[in-house]
This record gives C-alpha cells, structure tokens and sequence, in this order.
C-alpha cells in the first residue's frame, strides 16, 4: 500500500476514534441526571488514550493522527469518570 492510502487510512482511523470517545458525552449526560455509571471503563479509556498521546508525541517524527484520534477519550473519558464518581 502506498504511503497517500496509508495516510489516508490513519486520518479514517482518527475520525472514527473521536466519534468514538465524543459518544461520552452521553455517558456524561446520564451521569449528572442521576444514572450513574461505572468508572472502570472510561478510566481505563484515558490510561489508554494518556499512553498512545505521549507515544504519537514523543516519537520522533510526531505521529499527529495517534495523538488527535486520543485527545478526546483523554478529555472525555476523564469527565467521565469524574462524573460517575461524584
């Protein structure tokens, strides 16, 4: 495969992990309206997403598509947790 389609498929691949870790906000919702959920899940979510932002940062060629597919699971998956908690 060459290098434009691997590219491509990279972006597709962050597109989809946003979707992916925006879907918190209704996990987010349900918390503060009472239905509390787990925090093991999203928790772990953003361990996750910690881990693979650093490694897309500090290699050393940044690897952009790794770190914007994780920024939301860490921004959303923290909310959720401090949500399911208090």
């Amino acid at each position: 495969m060459d290098q434009k389609k691997v590219t491509i498929l990279g972006w597709m691949g962050t597109c989809l992990s946003i979707v992916m870790y925006v879907s918190y906000i209704f996990v987010i919702m349900g918390n503060l309206g009472g239905n509390k959920s787990g925090f093991a899940q999203p928790l772990a979510a953003t361990f996750n997403c910690i881990v693979w932002f650093a490694y897309g940062l500090l290699k050393e060629k940044r690897d952009y598509p790794i770190m914007f597919a994780n920024a939301p699971g860490i921004v959303f998956g923290f909310v959720a947790v401090l949500t399911s908690i208090f």
